[in-house]
């Protein structure tokens, strides 16, 4: 190993497991081993009681090639396996211990976990997705605090996760960076490829709303806006690929209810990496129009595909497409401003300049600048 190199080990979601926070753990691994490092990975053996998930399913379907080997010992309902994972990181005598963090659910474990590794002499570092959660419930900000106040160091990728933690006493050394543009979902396809495997007529209008369905994704906002959408923009059609975590019939309700059933196509179950560039490169836009958030790695998706995203002025989103150049920022839960600007975006024929600003926007997310973060804080 080069002089340089740590022993790290990863704690959080990673294969079998799915999603955006796994994918995110994935790729840090791989990116920090690339480095040098010599890198560990602690899993789940359970994440989530199936009676708590909200989806379908929390694993992969099919088999992944080359799949990072993480060690299946957390199981988040299981005290005695929160001591067995934390034996075994110590263990590892690890330089230091990373945590990819976004809900207090887990801080019970992960923090027991950190306790045991700093007094076996490791630093214990956070990449923390969400510091308070999206959807609040009693007992959040003392769970939090519980695993937070371990931190050595926090990678942030939002002014407003920094103001979170501030808000809940935490004050450990932080690095701010952008969210990398991921890198995962391979090339881009031609749009009328794209459009043929979607079954979308070859010249419309396409918006695209990705990701899983909860609330304060804000997905009712937009549905809401497409009546005064369609009114100007006839021939336009809004894809929404994602699961529902939310009960699905209220947004059926309003589709219904607006007429919307020839305009809105849904795609309600988990997109597979594999088939994740065909959505995006049928689409001439990405709508996120979030009623909360703190940073989203959708736009990154979007980058990936050079398309371009109108997006609300909520936590880190702003900061990620800045207005009339890699997109357009709306106010949160308008659905009026947010029409107007899917309107706008069309009728200015926004798709060509905007799209060039994402190709330049996109060069500041290196994943590179996210592995100097860590290793600044080692």
């Amino acid at each position: 190993m080069p002089p340089t190199s740590k022993r790290l080990v990863f704690v959080g979601p990673m294969y079998p497991y799915r999603g955006g926070i796994a994918h995110f753990s994935e790729a840090m691994y791989r990116g920090l081993q690339a480095r040098g490092h010599a890198v560990e990975a602690v899993t789940f053996s359970r994440q989530y009681p199936e009676v708590l998930f909200p989806g379908k399913t929390q694993y992969e379907a099919g088999t992944v090639e080359n799949p990072v080997p993480a060690r299946r010992l957390l199981d988040t309902i299981n005290p005695v396996s929160w001591f067995k994972a934390a034996r075994y990181v110590a263990r590892l005598k690890p330089d230091a211990v990373i945590f990819q963090y976004w809900m207090p659910f887990f801080a019970p474990g992960f923090g027991i976990v950190a306790r045991k590794a700093r007094k076996a002499g490791a630093k214990v570092l956070g990449v923390i997705h969400n510091a308070i959660p999206h959807e609040r419930r009693p007992g959040d900000l003392a769970l939090g605090r519980f695993f937070l106040k371990t931190m050595n160091g926090c990678l942030v990728m939002s002014e407003s996760v920094t103001r979170d933690l501030e808000s809940l006493g935490v004050t450990p050394a932080v690095r701010q960076v952008v969210h990398p543009v991921y890198d995962i979902f391979g090339a881009a396809i031609p749009r009328d490829e794209a459009r043929q495997l979607l079954g979308l007529p070859p010249e419309a209008p396409v918006l695209l709303f990705f990701g899983f369905i909860r609330q304060y994704k804000g997905l009712h906002v937009l549905l809401e806006s497409m009546p005064r959408v369609v009114e100007a923009v006839p021939d336009a059609r809004l894809v929404v690929a994602g699961e529902f975590y939310d009960d699905e019939a209220p947004y059926q309700a309003l589709i219904d209810q607006h007429s919307l059933g020839e305009h809105v196509h849904l795609h309600a179950d988990y997109i597979p990496n594999a088939e994740v560039t065909r959505y995006f490169c049928a689409a001439d836009v990405v709508v996120q129009p979030y009623v909360t958030a703190t940073q989203s790695g959708v736009a990154q998706i979007a980058f990936h595909f050079d398309k371009p995203a109108i997006i609300t002025d909520v936590g880190g989103l702003a900061e990620v497409v800045p207005h009339e150049q890699a997109g357009l920022v709306v106010p949160p839960e308008d659905p009026a401003a947010l029409a107007a600007a899917i309107i706008r975006f069309f009728n200015e024929h926004m798709v060509a300049p905007l799209t060039e600003g994402v190709r330049r926007e996109k060069q500041k997310y290196s994943w590179d600048r996210l592995y100097e973060a860590v290793e600044d804080l080692l």
